[in-house]
């Protein structure tokens, strides 16, 4: 089976856009697998396949699926790619808003003049069980066993489920060794992503993420949420937050507890291709 797709990419987070076929067969995870290969294949941090919504505010539902061939619920540089890729192709509307639907709820976009895209990701919740995360009570802090010590973070729901933990200095963070192990460990059932963030002011933090599915990313979205969303609950960080990832910069708004938090950034075509699966 032949497909089309659309590669992309916001801010080196690297993604394959497919149509789905009406009725057709889609990818398993052992072909998503083969696609994601960077060396056989077309190299991906995650597949978006985008299929017909049946609700008419909405433009598409997407589907996300990792490296590994598992399905996330929710991804925020995909969701801005998504945006980005349906206006070039005319399917925006005049002021650049559009609605998406996936797995981790309903998603507003906007791509701004200067081809940037904003979209809101809804009200970070920091509840354990949306995570799902096996913790008694909902805290600003926990405290686990992983990879040899005792890891302390916060932990929210962006769609998706995030741990954040604060570090000195990213570069030296061991990002590999405790995100790895952090994000299998038992109390996270379904896993969870793991964001390393270095505050440096109340406006500007680092953030280095280590995801399901795919390991470290050079940029991740629904993580500079997380972090963001971590490090303001704690009051360290205040309503607009420039997040500094290794594929460059992204911004995070959020009003606070009860509020949608938005994320901006770039969203750049690489190529478009045809793929044998």
């Amino acid at each position: 089976m032949k497909i089309a797709f659309t590669k992309m990419h916001g801010l080196g987070n690297d993604f394959l856009i497919v149509e789905a076929p009406p009725g057709g067969a889609r990818p398993d995870a052992a072909q998503w697998r083969r696609l994601a290969d960077r060396h056989t294949g077309v190299g991906f941090d995650q597949a978006l396949l985008l299929e017909t919504t049946r609700a008419p505010q909405e433009a598409v539902r997407y589907h996300i699926f990792n490296a590994d061939g598992s399905e996330a619920e929710q991804c925020g540089n995909g969701a801005r790619c998504v945006a980005r890729y349906l206006q070039l192709l005319g399917r925006g509307t005049a002021d650049g808003s559009v609605r998406l639907d996936s797995a981790g709820g309903p998603v507003a976009a906007r791509v701004l003049a200067d081809g940037r895209v904003s979209v809101d990701l809804g009200v970070p919740d920091f509840e354990p069980r949306s995570l799902p995360f096996q913790a008694g009570s909902v805290a600003a802090n926990y405290v686990l066993e992983a990879a040899g010590e005792r890891i302390e973070f916060g932990a929210v729901a962006i769609g998706n489920p995030h741990a954040v933990l604060r570090v000195e200095a990213i570069e030296s963070a061991p990002v590999e060794r405790v995100g790895r192990a952090l994000q299998a460990h038992a109390d996270f059932p379904r896993q969870v992503n793991v964001g390393f963030m270095e505050i440096g002011d109340a406006a500007h933090i680092r953030l280095r993420v280590y995801e399901r599915g795919a390991g470290e990313t050079l940029a991740c979205g629904t993580g500079a949420c997380a972090a963001v969303a971590v490090g303001r609950n704690l009051g360290l960080l205040g309503a607009d937050v420039e997040v500094h990832v290794r594929g460059g910069r992204l911004g995070v708004h959020w009003d606070g507890p009860g509020q949608h938090i938005w994320l901006t950034g770039p969203a750049e075509v690489a190529f478009t291709g045809e793929a044998e699966i």
